[in-house]
């Protein structure tokens, strides 16, 4: 930044100021800080367009992509952010942070999969290390869940986010076992016909991602919060109705611009596989319940299902004031 610049940006910032102090009740909004724990790709495509409606609608927004969930969760703990993205159920019970999910943004849809040079099925997983999204992500309690079930323990867990990351890491051999979305389960069939097999796994209800808080912001930013839950809502409803659309709202916010052909490509498959899916109610009582069911079979979660208490863990406010405005499906 220049001199010059510099100069202007504090005089902006000082009249702004003098403005603020001089009229009784004006004071300079502070950004709504979202804190993601992956990096933008298709798979987030819908997110962001729903932020960019969000912001259209007075709310300024600013997103920080960090390299994992656990970052992100820490960093609304810590005041950093104040909203994060992901599964932060484990945190709220162990360290009993105030904070608070206040919609589901996606289920768990993955797939694991191994090299079949190396292996072929769960029990060659046996003593073997394998590469998940995070600490405590959805796809590290889905493996564990089916390393139990199938009766075998793994030598370590490496975390690798993003799921176009570990597909690319897949087809370059610097990994043998992960679990991955339906892009990359669409890319490793097509850049490399039976070199890889997806393991067999069965019914999964759970939340991968979800939007939570510090209680405090939540109570005093409830009309902001308010517009970003029935933004998302509104975008999850257009694109589960036609996959399609997601590719509309790219162009029109200008999206993703570094996007390859190949993503590009992608949009509409990812999406119309993704659609079914699609939380269009933002969750509630009936995802958190199935939430305690999952998470607590898989160890994430300490004590019995149906001991859990809803309210300890989400704040339904937001969420339960948009679908009054808009409805449910």
């Amino acid at each position: 930044m220049t001199m010059l610049a510099r100069r202007l940006k504090a005089s902006a910032f000082a009249a702004a100021f003098c403005l603020s102090a001089a009229i009784p009740g004006l004071a300079l909004a502070e950004p709504m800080r979202i804190a993601f724990g992956d990096i933008a790709t298709v798979e987030s495509l819908h997110l962001l367009a729903a932020i960019e409606r969000a912001k259209e609608k007075g709310v300024e927004v600013e997103v920080t992509f960090l390299k994992s969930e656990d970052i992100a969760a820490q960093a609304v703990v810590s005041g950093q952010a104040d909203i994060g993205i992901g599964g932060p159920y484990a945190l709220l019970q162990k360290v009993k942070a105030p904070i608070r999910i206040f919609m589901q943004l996606s289920k768990l849809q993955f797939y694991p999969v191994v090299n079949t040079e190396f292996y072929k099925d769960w029990k060659d997983l046996d003593g073997q290390e394998i590469a998940v999204h995070s600490r405590g992500s959805g796809t590290e309690v889905i493996m564990k869940l089916m390393a139990d079930k199938s009766g075998i323990s793994y030598s370590g867990i490496s975390y690798v986010p993003g799921a176009e990351v570990r597909t690319g890491a897949l087809l370059q051999g610097n990994v043998k076992a992960t679990i991955v979305d339906s892009s990359g389960k669409r890319v490793l069939e097509k850049e490399a016909p039976g070199k890889f097999a997806f393991l067999p796994l069965g019914e999964v209800s759970a939340t991968d991602e979800a939007l939570f808080a510090n209680t405090n912001y939540l109570s005093e930013n409830e009309k902001d919060v308010e517009i970003l839950v029935e933004s998302i809502l509104t975008t999850w409803r257009e694109v589960a109705a036609d996959p399609k659309a997601a590719i509309a709202l790219r162009e029109k916010y200008k999206l993703l611009p570094d996007a390859t052909p190949d993503m590009v490509a992608d949009i509409e498959p990812y999406f119309a596989e993704a659609a079914p899916a699609l939380p269009v109610n933002g969750g509630g009582e009936d995802a958190a319940k199935d939430d305690f069911d999952f998470y607590t079979i898989s160890g994430a979660l300490q004590g019995k299902a149906e001991e859990l208490k809803v309210e300890d863990f989400w704040d339904l406010g937001p969420l339960n004031t948009a679908l009054a405005k808009i409805g449910t499906q």
